[in-house]
């Protein structure tokens, strides 16, 4: 896969990292990746996806920009509040990268539609904030056999893992058998939110893509990573696939 002059340029610094190089640059310019949501998660994720020179970004979201959003969710601007998000999105990343194509759904993804969304797409980061979306789209990752990047946070405190039975690991619902009782995992809006957790929950679901994509380092495959930003504090649990898991059957124990 050839790069243009511009092209050179624009990826010089990953081009010159030696985990990278020109065949990494090139893997992440073939690859196709699926983010779900633009919220805080998501917006410095596709950013830093789109910079990274990501060849094709489906966004899914069926949400609107309004104005609470804006304190972390730095995609977007004052002037889209009220715009769809996925509109908001295509225009902020076609000026961040214009090699990097974009489809866009505003729709919400349910246990239905998650499998023909995924199919076709190498990587799919989960930033939702539902169990029941998160469930679905695990679901559908893993009967599809496309590795999963989720995260999640509240507060000041985030966490963040590569699910893949396919490649060994543990699914997400292995990890996570069931949503927590109603009230023990308030929302965003419910408990707050630090704005910058966000940005760095979300860089950290990019690097894992890039890593991934490129296979550059170790990633955070069969581990779970907690950020605590309010004390400075982080921990890797070492995460193990459940072979009564309902979903993959603890395929990943087999890998």
């Amino acid at each position: 896969m050839s790069f243009s002059p511009e092209e050179l340029e624009r990826y010089a610094r990953h081009i010159v990292l030696r985990e990278v190089g020109g065949p990494g640059q090139a893997r992440l310019k073939a690859a196709r990746v699926l983010v779900l949501g633009a919220g805080g998660l998501g917006s410095p994720a596709l950013l830093y996806l789109a910079a990274a020179g990501v060849g094709h970004i489906t966004l899914v979201d069926d949400d609107t920009v309004s104005l609470s959003n804006l304190q972390r969710q730095v995609l977007h601007d004052t002037a889209h509040v009220g715009a769809r998000k996925i509109d908001s999105a295509a225009a902020r990343l076609a000026e961040v990268n214009p090699h990097v194509g974009f489809t866009g759904h505003a729709l919400r993804l349910t246990p239905e539609n998650a499998a023909g969304l995924i199919r076709g797409h190498d990587l799919v980061l989960d930033g939702s904030d539902s169990f029941a979306t998160r469930y679905a789209v695990n679901a559908a990752c893993v009967a599809e056999a496309v590795p999963l990047v989720a995260a999640a946070m509240t507060q000041w405190e985030g966490q963040i893992s590569l699910f893949a039975p396919h490649l060994g690991a543990p699914c997400y619902r292995c990890t996570f058998p069931e949503a927590p009782a109603p009230g023990l995992a308030p929302s965003c809006a419910e408990a707050g939110i630090m704005g910058a957790l966000a940005g760095t929950m979300g860089a950290m679901m990019a690097g894992e893509a890039i890593k991934h994509l490129t296979g550059a380092g170790e990633t955070l495959l069969g581990r779970l990573l907690l950020w605590d930003s309010l004390f400075a504090e982080a921990r890797v649990l070492t995460i193990r696939p459940d072979p009564a898991c309902p979903e993959c059957h603890g395929h990943g124990a087999a890998g």
